[in-house]
Order: structure tokens, then C-alpha cells, then sequence
């Protein structure tokens, strides 16, 4: 395992290997200076003082029906499943100061753009409530149990949707296939053709072998049994040996969930290839939804259900469940709040719920301290022009970099096609896998917004020559406990379960923790499923 003190040093080293200082003030004489920006992040030190403890008095005492803990797309999605069941008293508490969780959004002079996660694959026809939310803002049009339904074309990703640049060059789509030999293309080809196959898969339940959301996913043993080794075996019990597809499975973990391949649950890897069957009747099966702001268009749909019932820099330290009610200490400002509530939905982080309710389950509680969570780092570049290109395939919307920190970057403007912009902003994603969760969230803390801007700016020198001159802004946004991480064991054979079964009279959990990996739409189906245990109480 790496240490903390290991990995800065190592993260250290790559940045003076890159020609970086760890000050940000040792550049080159040549390079222009850095450009200003801010280094951003979850209100770090509230959780800490969470951790710490907290004890207060409350100044004043506040009744509602339902409290919702949490403002992500967990707790908003309970929010909307209850106003669309005609309930209105009930309150949302956010610790940040504005909703979102992981699909929060900015806004430039040029563009809004992502600060997390930027696009929705096409539902499939399990994912009921992903369609009926999509039907009522209008993106989906016409029935929503369609085969393949139409969707507005301005959320449709637009062409190119994916590049990959590798060994100097540009090429279409995220899977290498220039300059390979016969094997390795043979060996993509057959990996495509299992994908394929798994997709339609059954187990002996009849229900899909990877379903999305994953709850409704086969309970057939046999399949179950892929939580038990990391994707990695897996690729190698298959005979997978060719690099590019290693590269692929490992950006695919990393991508979607924080964590490298050889640390990913094999039930997890694949489930990342083959849930995703929904079709569109007039895009191609992998074109996904976007918006420049990512997935801010979503996060506004289902805050228009709770609209003036969300309290955001709330952050609730306190819960007791008495005989008839449950009393919720509250955090607001200088002030606590006391809210008297017959119903509570924590929607918020498992980890977090040991710290606060101090009358829960003791397996529970083991359960909910048993996952650990990828550490994350986003920024935004604004830039004054598009920069420089290399060779190969054209600007696309999400370009990927093969054998690199980072895992690329997706460009704000591309879904603005039509209009005539002097600028734009690429959002780059790197998840610290390399090193252990632990050390990640410490150099999250530690390293300074300069030297990440250095690292960054120097990384993608290296396609862009010019990307340094024209950035005008770099933002940096750390997340310390961005997803649960789908290790080995922790699906079908650890706790997670325990999360997901748990039923108590008067509080009932909602997040994608429940589900072992952040996803919009397992993020989303846990709330709905936390509003009507809440509703048939």
C-alpha cells in the first residue's frame, strides 16, 4: 500500500519531471505565468467538524412532514417522486451552498460547464424513472415505454462524441485501432461481440444479468460470483492480453468509478460495458445526453419539485429517533435549528450517518464505515480560443488520453455548434487511483492549486502546445469522497446489502451508496425507492 508522505512525493516527482515546481513558481523563463483561479472543493472543513463533533442547543425548533438530508440527485429525486405524488411538506437540507452533489455546474462569460458528471447514457427500458423524468422536461418525446424513443436533438450528444489521443495522434472514437496488429484487433473484436452478448444475457432468475439500475440485475450465483475477483482477473481468466483493451477496462473503472481496474470488481467492470441498452430512434446506441453544463440541466429538473423547500449550508449533526417523531439538529449559519419531523430520508453519504445518529443499528453502522470512497480532481480551463491541434481525428466533445494522469478532458462549447463563440472551457477529470484513497484525500489537502495547475497545464502542453498562453482561468475542484468504490467482495459479499435491505419505521436511506457506485441512474432510483417506502408508511 502507498503511504501519503510516498504518494505526494511520487506526485511530487512527476510534476519536476513535467518541468513543475511543487511552489508553482519555478516555470521556465519561457512559459507565460500561471493563469489566476481559485482552488475549490465540498465545504471540507464543515465535514471535519462533523467528524469532530458538535454540540449546541438549539435556538429555535422548526416542524416539517418529510426531512430529506441531502441535496444530490439522491435526495432531489425523493424530492421530486414525492411532489409528483401530490405531498408538499417536506424539506430538503444541504450542507453546501447549493444543491447538486456530484453534477453541480459553473457559469463563464461564454459558457455554464461541469464540475463532475457530464452526460446520461440513453435509458433503457428499466430505467423507468430516468424516462419519466426526461418526459417531463420534454428531452424525451413521445411515450417513454418506446423501444426507442425520440429525443430533443439539442441534448443529443453532437458529432464527433469521442476521440482518443495516443501516440501523437488523434484517433475516432475511445477504443485505439490504428497501427495494431492482427491479434490485438481480434482480440478488441471479440471483446465487443462478449459486451454485446452480456447485454442481453439472463440468469437463471430471468432477469437481466447486468441491469441498470443495478437492484434489478440477476441474483443468479453464478453471475454473482464475478464480485468476488477484480476486473482484472477477469481480462485474464478471458485471455484478454492486448494493451489497448487493458487501457480500455482501466479507463472505464477509473472513469466511472474512481478506481483502477485491478482494484474493481469484475461484476462492476462489466456491468460498466453491458447495462447500458437503451437505443434512440434516431441517434446511434452510444450517443449519450449533454449539455454544456453536464448534468446541471438535471439537477435543475428535479430541484423544480422542491423549489423553496431546499435550505442549503445546513449541515445536520444530530439525529434522535424518539417515540413518536424524530428530532434533527441542524447546523445553519451561526444558529441551530431543531426540525421535529415524522419522516427522515438520508440522502447524504453513508459514512456520514454514524457521526450523527448515534441511536443507529451497530451493523448498520459497520456496514456504513465498510466502503471507502475514490478521491477526485476536476478543473476548468477557459481559454480565449481553441487551441492548437495535433493530427488525426477533429475536435470532439470527450477527448480521452491514452496512458496519461488524467483522463482527458470534454469541451462546454461542443453542444453550442450553432453559435459563433470568441472562447470556451475544457473540463479536465483525473481520479487518483494511482495511489490509495487515504493518500489521495491527503494530497487533495495538501497540494496547492499552483501545482496542480502546473501538473494540468503540462499534461495537456503536450497535445496543445499552446493551451498555457491561451488560458486566461484554471479552476481546481478536489473531492475527497467523490463515489463509493465497487471493490471485490463489497457488491453481492460484503455490506452494501445491509444498506440497501435496511428498513426502519420512520427513516429510510437514499443514495448511490446503496448501489456500491455513482451512477445518475442508481443515484436517482434510490431516492424514488427511499420517497415510497416513505409514501406506503
Amino acid at each position: 500500500m502507498t503511504t501519503p508522505d510516498r504518494a505526494r512525493r511520487r506526485f511530487l516527482q512527476t510534476l519536476g519531471a513535467l518541468g513543475v515546481c511543487s511552489t508553482g513558481g519555478c516555470l521556465p523563463a519561457a512559459q507565460p505565468p500561471l493563469p489566476p483561479g481559485e482552488l475549490l472543493g465540498p465545504a471540507i472543513q464543515l465535514g471535519h467538524r462533523l467528524r469532530d463533533g458538535i454540540r449546541r442547543a438549539p435556538d429555535s425548533i422548526r416542524r416539517t412532514g418529510i426531512l430529506i438530508v441531502g441535496g444530490g440527485i439522491s435526495g432531489l429525486s425523493a424530492a421530486w417522486r414525492l411532489a409528483r405524488s401530490g405531498v408538499d411538506d417536506f424539506t430538503v437540507l444541504e450542507m453546501e451552498a447549493e444543491p447538486g452533489g456530484n453534477s453541480r455546474a459553473g457559469q463563464s462569460t461564454v459558457t455554464a460547464y461541469p464540475w463532475g458528471a457530464h452526460y446520461l447514457p440513453l435509458p433503457g427500458p428499466q430505467a423507468v424513472w430516468v424516462r419519466e423524468l426526461l418526459a417531463e422536461l420534454g428531452v424525451l418525446q413521445g411515450s417513454t415505454t418506446a423501444s426507442k424513443p425520440r429525443y430533443d436533438e439539442h441534448y443529443l450528444c453532437a458529432t464527433p462524441q469521442e476521440r482518443v489521443y495516443r501516440h501523437g495522434l488523434w484517433q475516432e472514437g475511445l477504443l485505439p485501432h490504428l497501427g495494431l496488429p492482427a491479434e490485438e484487433r481480434a482480440q478488441q473484436q471479440r471483446f465487443s461481440e462478449q459486451m454485446q452478448a452480456l447485454k442481453h444475457a439472463r440468469g437463471r432468475d430471468g432477469r437481466a444479468v447486468f441491469a441498470l439500475p443495478m437492484a434489478l440485475s440477476s441474483r443468479d450465483p453464478a453471475w454473482l460470483a464475478l464480485d468476488r475477483i477484480s476486473f482484472r482477473q477477469w481480462l485474464d481468466d478471458e485471455g484478454y492480453t492486448a494493451p489497448t483493451l487493458r487501457w480500455l477496462a482501466d479507463y472505464a473503472c477509473r472513469d466511472d468509478y474512481g478506481t483502477a481496474h485491478t482494484e474493481t470488481s469484475a461484476w462492476a467492470g462489466l456491468h460498466y460495458f453491458a447495462c447500458r441498452d437503451g437505443e434512440a430512434l434516431h441517434a446511434s446506441d452510444d450517443t449519450v445526453l449533454t449539455a454544456p453544463d453536464g448534468n446541471a440541466w438535471l439537477v435543475r429538473g428535479l430541484a423544480r419539485a422542491a423549489e423553496g423547500r431546499i435550505v442549503t449550508d445546513a449541515l445536520v449533526w444530530r439525529i434522535e429517533d424518539g417515540k413518536s417523531s424524530l428530532a434533527v439538529d441542524v447546523e445553519i449559519g451561526p444558529k441551530t435549528v431543531r426540525y421535529e419531523t415524522q419522516k427522515l430520508i438520508w440522502a447524504a453519504p453513508a459514512f456520514l450517518l454514524p457521526h450523527v445518529w448515534e441511536q443507529m443499528p451497530t451493523a448498520l453502522k459497520t456496514a456504513a464505515r465498510a466502503g471507502d470512497y475514490a478521491p477526485w480532481l476536476t478543473a476548468n480551463l477557459h481559454l480565449s480560443d481553441f487551441p492548437e491541434e495535433r493530427r488525426g481525428a477533429p475536435p470532439a466533445w470527450d477527448n480521452v488520453l491514452y496512458d496519461s494522469a488524467g483522463l482527458g478532458y470534454v469541451v462546454a462549447t461542443h453542444q453550442l455548434i450553432r453559435r459563433r463563440l470568441t472562447g470556451t472551457v475544457f473540463t479536465y477529470y483525473r481520479a487518483l487511483s494511482d495511489v490509495t484513497p487515504a493518500a489521495g484525500r491527503r494530497l487533495l489537502l495538501e497540494t496547492s492549486r499552483e501545482s496542480w495547475a502546473d501538473g494540468i497545464l503540462s499534461e495537456l502542453s503536450a497535445i496543445h502546445p499552446d493551451i498555457r498562453r491561451l488560458t486566461t482561468r484554471l479552476d481546481v475542484y478536489r473531492n475527497g469522497h467523490a463515489m463509493r468504490r465497487p471493490v471485490p467482495d463489497s457488491l453481492f459479499h460484503g455490506e452494501r446489502e445491509k444498506l440497501a435491505d435496511f428498513r426502519h419505521p420512520r427513516i429510510a436511506l437514499a443514495h448511490a451508496d446503496l448501489s456500491g457506485f455513482s451512477l445518475f441512474e442508481e443515484a436517482q432510483y434510490r431516492g424514488v425507492m427511499a420517497a415510497e417506502r416513505v409514501l406506503r408508511a
